[in-house]
């Protein structure tokens, strides 16, 4: 039965589609689209769903996947026949930090540490086989020691990179996985920044406010370009997968907000494009941007232009977070592009840039959707407000965006 479709707040040159409340689960992180099934997880409703989108205008739940006790499967990955998900401590029920500041001001461990007796979430990585489109059956899993796997990168083939939570480390580290067996995944090499590994007695050189952990890598080649959040932009050389190397790091934060959460190479033009998210409502943690950053020398990328900040309504008084999450990131199969760029502007929905000119980004697309019939949220406070969170992009062009409250929107852009 086809969901009615509201009208959106603003529009340039885009237009609903479809619209999927996701079988009554409608808050969704991250989305992937392969085989004509879309796979969401997400953030509150313990588990992931898969929606058949082989007819767009009609979306189709058909199944649900429900999460160990107390995890998350907020993100996943999917490629072929494998889909990863990753399972973590559910961050977001816990009581110390439903105030969301708690989440991203300072050492996450040390606060899972401080007010966790027992463990009572499952930590790290299953792996299902998805060769029957729609229908994931689980062959693997791989435990970690920790709070768990936040989010992962896969594209096919031996490698896996993602950001972990392990015992003894003060954020998220870098680590590869190696799914030569995708039965039998194995953790390979890692990395993290100096002061982070706490149990080897290493120090901290920043402020303790500060988050100073990994939110994921995208990897082009042996290159693994890394969103350290309050850390910024670290590049590591992976080519010895038993051993990434450090090869730059580069941080604005401070003057700027930090919050670092994707990294997009587009090696044709020698460009990085990198999104700094925004986490607090009504900007309290600053005005985040999305950077652009020359990378022609690779061991010094310069930031060359920021693209524009929406000014079509005043969202940084509106309830909600107002700034960047999240980008398409032209995953070998969706669509590539080295002049379009799609994000998540939370609740100024999604936001598409044209960079043909890397000195002036300028929007060329924009669609907020209508608020949400409903809050999925339970942390206190939180409004019937569009928070646009992951942005997904097929090779025909369409557009699915997923929120944490309002839903699964299918969009065509006219640009």
């Amino acid at each position: 039965m086809m969901t009615s479709i509201k009208m959106p707040v603003f529009e340039q040159n885009m237009r609903i589609v479809g619209y999927s409340d996701q079988g009554g689960r409608s808050d969704g992180v991250q989305i992937m689209v392969e085989r004509g099934f879309a796979y969401i997880g997400h953030i509150f409703s313990k588990g992931f769903t898969i929606v058949d989108v082989r007819d767009p205008a009609n979306p189709r739940p058909t199944a649900f996947k429900a999460a160990p006790q107390g995890t998350w499967n907020l993100h996943l990955q999917s490629h072929g026949d494998l889909l990863l998900v990753v399972n973590a401590r559910d961050m977001f029920a816990a009581p110390e930090f439903s105030d969301e500041r708690a989440y991203y001001q300072g050492s996450i461990n040390e606060s899972i540490r401080q007010e966790t007796q027992t463990r009572d979430w499952t930590a790290g990585l299953t792996v299902y086989d998805i060769s029957k489109p729609g229908n994931p059956v689980q062959i693997g899993h791989l435990p970690v020691e920790g709070g768990g796997v936040h989010r992962v990168w896969y594209t096919g083939g031996r490698w896996a990179y993602m950001s972990v939570l392990l015992d003894g480390f003060t954020d998220y580290i870098f680590m590869i996985v190696d799914l030569a067996i995708p039965s039998k995944p194995v953790l390979g090499g890692r990395y993290w920044l100096p002061g982070m590994h706490l149990a080897a007695g290493e120090t901290p050189s920043w402020e303790s406010t500060r988050r100073f952990g990994l939110h994921h890598p995208i990897i082009h080649g042996d290159t693994a370009y890394c969103a350290w959040r309050d850390a910024g932009l670290v590049v590591l050389d992976v080519s010895d997968r038993s051993k990434p190397a450090l090869k730059v790091h580069r941080n604005w934060s401070p003057p700027y907000g930090g919050g670092t959460h994707n990294c997009l190479p587009l090696p044709d033009r020698d460009l990085l494009v990198v999104l700094d998210e925004a986490v607090l409502d009504h900007q309290e943690d600053g005005l985040k941007l999305i950077w652009l950053f020359d990378t022609r020398a690779p061991e010094n990328p310069i930031s060359i232009s920021t693209c524009p900040t929406p000014g079509d309504a005043p969202y940084a008084s509106h309830p909600g977070h107002f700034g960047p999450h999240n980008l398409h990131e032209n995953r070998p199969g969706s669509f590539i592009s080295s002049s379009l760029i799609f994000t998540t502007y939370q609740n100024a929905g999604i936001r598409i840039f044209n960079i043909e000119d890397a000195y002036h980004p300028k929007q060329v697309g924009a669609l907020v959707p209508p608020p949400p019939g409903r809050v999925v949220d339970p942390r206190p406070g939180r409004k019937a407000v569009i928070q646009s969170a992951d942005i997904f992009v097929d090779s025909a062009g369409l557009i699915y965006c997923t929120d944490y409250n309002a839903g699964l929107y299918i969009v065509e852009f006219g640009g």
